[in-house]
């Protein structure tokens, strides 16, 4: 991968950091101007190159990673007028590391690969703080041959990199990881909530639940919030964790799959976000819950 030209669409919290652990490894890396990027004055001044369309960029590289919102923008990013495809080389391989529906990434991976290119999804999980320690986890699908290929410009950026099966399955685990780790904190977020109703003090909460069943990541993220009103233990916000809920149960549909639990977890995440705006980060979701039980 060291003779590789790398392209980066999508340098935002995340993304930046991915590009930032890029170029410290020794690739040549460019990137495409956006409004939603964070600050590029730090990769430019490291020799990072900027394009202005999707198209330019595409034709510029050989290995394209896309770090977007989800699947509307990678369809758009791919498929638009000034897109990836109308720029792309034969031969170019385009890694998607944003969180999508697994219909949608099967369905352009057969596009790239009629248009002469390779495709594979390196979902992520983990925060922007892991993305720029290059410590991210990432959840792979492609070929074997494929994955061979590309894992050695992953590990730039990666600490944990799973293969999980062909193309979409890395999407299918983030969607399944994703739903077990929001729907688990939108759990205690509600119990939370109930227990401030019912007058439980936030201490005792915690360390109940700490010290039994309720203990684990989920709560250790809450937990700041629970005890100090600080929101910044899961730095994700309440939109993001609706879009996830509804990627999910739109792949258990698709799956014919139970999904009573997540449908609970999803209109509880929409009904929050009509009553908020949806910018406020997901441990806010217990005032929110709170309010809205003593209304």
């Amino acid at each position: 991968m060291k003779d590789k030209k790398i392209g980066l669409i999508g340098v935002g919290l995340m993304g930046h950091g991915i590009a930032s652990n890029i170029v410290k490894h020794g690739h040549a890396l460019a990137v495409l101007e956006h409004e939603g990027n964070q600050p590029l004055d730090a990769l430019k001044a490291a020799g990072v190159r900027t394009f202005t369309t999707a198209k330019d960029l595409a034709a510029a590289v050989d290995v394209l990673l896309l770090c977007v919102t989800g699947s509307p923008q990678v369809e758009a990013v791919l498929l638009g007028d000034e897109g990836v495809l109308q720029g792309m080389r034969p031969g170019s391989v385009i890694i998607d590391c944003s969180t999508a529906i697994p219909a949608s990434t099967e369905r352009l991976a057969k596009v790239v690969a009629e248009a002469g290119g390779r495709f594979m999804d390196a979902a992520m999980t983990r925060t922007p703080k892991e993305a720029a320690e290059g410590r991210l986890n990432l959840l792979v699908g492609a070929d074997e041959a494929l994955f061979a290929e590309c894992r050695p410009l992953l590990a730039c950026f990666a600490e944990n990199i799973t293969h999980c099966g062909p193309v979409g399955a890395g999407h299918r685990m983030k969607l399944l990881h994703n739903y077990v780790s929001l729907g688990s904190v939108s759990l205690i977020a509600e119990a939370a909530a109930c227990a401030q109703r019912a007058g439980v003090a936030p201490e005792v909460f915690v360390d109940v639940l700490a010290k039994g069943g309720g203990g684990g990541t989920a709560l250790e993220r809450l937990k700041p919030f629970l005890t100090q009103q600080d929101p910044s233990g899961l730095r994700f916000t309440m939109s993001n964790a609706l879009k996830d809920l509804g990627y999910y149960t739109t792949m258990a549909q698709d799956s014919q799959a139970a999904r009573t639990i997540a449908e609970g977890v999803r209109q509880t995440l929409a009904q929050a976000v009509d009553s908020t705006g949806g910018q406020r980060l997901l441990p806010e979701l217990v005032a929110v819950l709170a309010a809205r039980d003593a209304g």
